[in-house]
């Protein structure tokens, strides 16, 4: 029996991002359900973010966003051989997103499946990516977090509909003889997986808000460091840490613990919102394109959420 050989490494070559083109504002759901501005921004800080109308799905983010991250990596349809889609959002269990969306970006034949490892779902697939770079099953893969979380919260319940949005962003991975993406950090909290849950296919999503600031920001920073030590990058030296989009003062606190000092710290929450498995591909394609983070310097990613799920690594800027 014979084992294919892949690179020494993997690298990501560039980010893609994509909205919708609906803004909701905190006045304008104030105008619907007992809240205000100060309130939610106060909380989980938020001022606006983006809602898909009936006729955006997912796989119709996630086909926008691919095609930007495609279209800043140099490479064409044609040099593609794996997709991977991120979500826990889908409006259906099949056909999955990524063979959908692989067709319609005119990817011919690719290996295509997708990753439900909710909001930390975009740092498994980017490991699953780097993997199937280095191993030879793969040479470039497009890995997308995509997500309509509008669909599946109950928009008159204030404890939610105030935080999750839809969105999607992508990244295009290939090899490279240095590493540039670090080893995960991965893991589950199972015995608190109903913390997070849509009961059926009938139901909203639910969560434990409280339990879940707790967990997030008491448990996560050890993930966060150790990601960094497997890396051999300390905390000091990265220039972004960009951790899921969960909470304005879960990110402020996982950074502050972590002892980040020189990184510039991800707040696309603000105008996005919680996009879920997006949210930390969104935010650093915004990041590049604002020119806040500089091309070939260590950023730290974290995901977490349903399932408990967590995992991390340390990337380079593209």
């Amino acid at each position: 029996m014979r084992l294919a050989t892949g690179s020494a490494g993997a690298r990501i070559l560039a980010f893609g991002d994509y909205q919708p083109a609906r803004i909701v504002t905190n006045d304008e759901l104030a105008r619907t359900i007992d809240t205000n501005d100060e309130w939610i921004r106060s909380r989980v800080g938020i001022a606006e973010r983006r809602i898909a109308g009936p006729e955006e799905g997912v796989a119709d983010l996630a086909f926008h966003a691919g095609g930007k991250a495609l279209a800043g990596s140099g490479l064409s349809a044609a040099d593609i051989d794996l997709v991977i889609v991120a979500t826990c959002s889908a409006e259906t269990l099949v056909p999955n997103v990524s063979a959908t969306v692989a067709h319609r970006l005119g990817i011919i034949a690719p290996g295509a499946y997708d990753v439900n490892a909710a909001c930390a779902g975009f740092a498994y697939a980017l490991s699953n990516a780097s993997d199937a770079i280095r191993s030879g099953s793969a040479r470039n893969v497009l890995v997308i977090g995509s997500e309509k979380m509008s669909q599946w919260v109950d928009q008159t319940d204030r404890a939610n509909c105030i935080i999750f949005a839809d969105g999607a962003g992508a990244a295009v991975v290939t090899g490279s003889d240095v590493p540039a993406i670090g080893p995960v950090v991965w893991g589950s909290s199972g015995a608190d997986a109903d913390k997070i849950m849509i009961a059926d296919r009938k139901s909203f999503l639910k969560q434990d808000g409280q339990g879940v600031f707790r967990w997030a920001t008491t448990a996560l920073h050890p993930i966060a460091l150790e990601a960094c030590v497997r890396a051999g990058v300390k905390p000091e030296e990265l220039a972004a840490f960009v951790p899921h989009q969960a909470n304005l003062r879960i990110v402020h606190s996982i950074a502050r613990k972590l002892g980040a000092t020189n990184a510039v710290i991800a707040e696309d929450i603000v105008n996005s919102g919680n996009t879920s498995a997006a949210s930390i591909p969104l935010a650093l394609s915004h990041m590049i394109e604002r020119g806040e983070v500089p091309s070939g310097e260590p950023a730290l990613i974290i995901g977490f959420g349903a399932g408990l799920t967590y995992a991390a690594q340390v990337i380079q800027i593209p």
